[in-house]
């Protein structure tokens, strides 16, 4: 049972903003929350997504 709770600890919901939405005006976005393994993947994530206000696919910054 020990076990158990120490896996579900490791993943964690980040959100993610659109760089460019950000760098154009001051409010930030956060269009998508995804699931993240604190563990494995220690730096901070950066995905190709499709921004509904640029309404294009921009990168993606994992939130601070």
């Amino acid at each position: 049972m020990a076990d158990n709770k120490k896996n579900k600890d490791a993943r964690r919901f980040v959100a993610l903003e659109c760089t460019e939405c950000k760098a154009n005006s001051k409010v930030s976005h956060e269009n998508y929350f995804v699931q993240k393994n604190t563990k494995t993947t220690t730096d901070r994530l950066e995905l190709n997504k499709y921004c509904p206000v640029c309404k294009k696919h921009t990168v993606h910054k994992e939130k601070k």
